[in-house]
């Protein structure tokens, strides 16, 4: 299972729009406290658009318990990170993946981070920039996770229903 923990996120926009994707993904969020805003916050539901009610999401006091309550392969992102985001072996499905991003302000702090330096990555970019918006860097780095299984059950082509034009939508005239 893939897993995405935002460690005391800050930006309501940033955690609606991670929500959507862990919704689309069939990924697990998990939330470590303090919050920078309420879970009923107005800019968060706006930002996850009507899906949060499918959400798979669990809510932690602290790192410590975030830490009792899961097990598996943790990897920890960074701008400190020496390697990048494509350069781990994500693809067996049987394993629980953690992918674990820090608050926007300042990140993951150094003492988790040093726990794992082996498992610390970043996502390559220019100097003209300090970080990525989180949520762009959750959206690539599930993607890749996803790329490496092969996309794990998602669907390759739009449904046919009330909410979808369907498969052959371009088709059609």
């Amino acid at each position: 299972m893939i897993n995405v923990v935002l460690y005391q996120p800050e930006i309501p926009g940033n955690t609606g729009n991670i929500m959507r994707t862990c919704v689309a993904t069939n990924t697990k969020l998990h939330l470590i406290k303090p919050l920078g805003f309420s879970i009923d916050d107005a800019k968060l539901k706006r930002s996850g658009v009507n899906y949060i009610d499918k959400l798979d999401y669990t809510v932690y006091e602290n790192y410590e318990e975030f830490k009792e309550k899961n097990q598996g392969d943790f990897y920890y992102f960074t701008r400190y990170g020496h390697k990048p985001h494509t350069s781990f072996d994500y693809s067996d499905n049987s394993k629980n993946i953690y992918l674990i991003f820090g608050k926007e302000s300042t990140g993951i702090p150094k003492e988790i981070l040093k726990e794992d330096l082996v498992h610390c990555m970043r996502i390559p970019m220019t100097a003209n920039v300090r970080a990525l918006n989180l949520s762009n860097c959750v959206a690539i780095c599930v993607y890749e996770v996803l790329r490496q299984q092969d996309y794990n059950n998602l669907l390759r082509d739009e449904p046919q229903d009330d909410m979808h034009k369907g498969n052959d939508y371009l088709e059609r005239d």
